[in-house]
C-alpha cells in the first residue's frame, strides 16, 4: 500500500488540519482565582510520560504549531511542558492545578487515569482555563475537545492485521501498557472483540507493564518464555519496539507482531519482518493539531468539534520509505538513512 504525503501535515487526517485561521482576537482577562496571564497564549501541555518517545514527538509538533501561529498572527504562543517523567494520574492532576496557578490560558492533556484527572480538569475549567485532551480522553470531564484515534477500532485493526499474518490460527498475547489508561483499555476491548471472528485464534492473556521500552521488552521476553506457544503479539502500543532487544530475542519465522505507532526506532522491525505491519498514529500531530485547535477556540473564538478524529497509517515494507521521509519532514533526526533512500 502506497501512501502519498505532503510536507509536515499531509496524511489521511489532513482534512482535520484544513480549518483556516481567522484574524486573531485578544486574550480574555484571567479570573481572580487564576494567576495573571502573560500577553499571548500560554498552553500547558501535560502528556503521560516525558520518557515516552511518542509524547516527545507530540511536543515537537506542539512547538512547531506554536511557532507558526506566532509568526502568522503576531500573537506569542508558548508551550509550557509539564509532563511527569513517568505515568501518574495523580501527578497529572497536580500539574493541571499548577498550570492554572501559573497563568496558563489553556491546557492540553493526555490522561493516564481519567478518574484521577477529571476533577482537576473540571476545576481548571471552572477557573476559566479551557482544557483539551489528546490520545487518551477524559470523556466525563468538561474538556472542550478530544483529538485522537478511535481506540476500539484501533484494537480491532490490530487484531485483524495480526490474524492475516498468522493465517487466522494460533495463540496470541496482548501487550497492553498501563491498565488504568482509558484509551488502552478500549484498545484491549477492541482486540478481544475482533478475535471473536477467528475461532482458531486463542488469546493466552493480556499483559500490562510499566510504559518504558525496557520494561515492555522484558515483559514480552518473560511471557514468551512462559508461554512458548505464543505465535503472535497484539501490541496496542509500540513500547518494546523502541529498543532493538526483540530483534534478537524473537524469531520472525515463529512470531509475528502487529503494533500501534511507527516512530523511527520501530522501523527496523518492519524491515526484518518481525512486525510486518505497524499501525502508526501520527503522534507529531497530537501536538500540532491540538495547538491549532486550542488557538481557534481560545484566541479566535471559533467553534471546535468535540471529537476530532485521527486516522491510523498502515506502515509496511511497501511504504516504509514514504513513511520514513514523512517522519524526517516532521523533524525526527533519528530516521535511518537506509529507509530514507527507499523508493516508496
Amino acid at each position: 500500500m502506497k501512501v502519498a504525503f505532503r510536507h509536515s501535515i499531509a496524511l489521511p487526517i489532513a482534512a482535520a488540519l484544513s480549518v483556516l485561521l481567522a484574524a486573531c482576537g485578544g486574550s480574555q482577562p484571567a479570573p481572580a482565582s487564576q494567576a495573571p496571564a502573560k500577553p499571548g497564549l500560554k498552553i500547558a501541555m501535560i502528556a503521560k510520560a516525558s520518557t515516552n518517545p511518542v509524547f516527545l514527538s507530540a511536543r515537537t509538533g506542539a512547538d512547531a504549531a506554536a511557532k507558526e501561529l506566532t509568526a502568522k498572527h503576531g500573537v506569542p504562543v508558548e508551550i509550557a511542558w509539564l509532563t511527569p517523567p513517568s505515568e501518574d494520574g495523580q501527578i497529572q492532576a497536580q500539574r493541571i492545578a499548577q498550570a492554572v496557578n501559573e497563568g496558563a490560558n489553556a491546557i492540553l492533556v493526555s490522561c493516564s487515569d481519567a478518574g484521577k484527572v477529571t476533577g482537576a480538569i473540571n476545576d481548571a475549567v471552572a477557573r476559566g482555563v479551557p482544557v483539551m485532551t489528546f490520545d487518551s480522553d477524559a470523556p466525563e470531564s468538561q474538556r472542550f475537545a478530544f483529538y485522537g484515534v478511535d481506540d476500539i477500532k484501533t484494537g480491532q485493526s490490530v487484531m485483524d492485521e495480526l490474524a492475516k499474518q498468522m493465517g487466522e490460527a494460533g495463540s496470541i498475547a496482548i501487550l497492553a501498557g498501563n491498565q488504568n489508561a482509558p484509551n488502552l483499555r478500549n484498545r484491549v476491548e477492541g482486540v478481544k472483540q475482533a478475535a471473536k471472528k477467528y475461532p482458531k485464534i486463542k488469546i493466552v492473556d493480556t499483559f500490562y507493564h510499566i510504559e518504558t521500552a525496557q520494561d515492555a521488552a522484558a515483559e514480552v521476553i518473560r511471557v514468551q518464555n512462559a508461554y512458548p506457544q505464543i505465535q503472535g503479539w497484539a501490541m496496542i502500543g509500540g513500547w518494546p519496539l523502541f529498543t532493538q532487544t526483540l530483534l534478537t530475542d524473537l524469531d520472525p519465522k515463529k512470531v509475528k507482531i502487529v503494533a500501534v505507532d511507527g516512530l523511527p526506532a520501530e522501523l527496523a522491525y518492519v524491515e526484518k519482518g518481525l512486525a510486518p505491519v505497524l499501525l502508526a498514529q501520527p503522534t507529531y500531530l497530537w501536538g500540532y493539531v491540538s495547538v491549532q485547535k486550542i488557538f481557534d477556540k481560545v484566541q479566535l473564538k471559533q467553534d471546535v468539534p468535540t471529537i476530532i478524529p485521527m486516522d491510523l497509517v498502515r506502515v509496511t515494507k511497501e511504504n516504509l520509505g514514504t513513511w520514513a521521509r514523512q517522519l524526517k519532514s516532521w523533524g525526527f533526526t533519528d530516521v535511518p538513512e537506509a529507509y530514507l533512500a527507499l523508493p516508496q
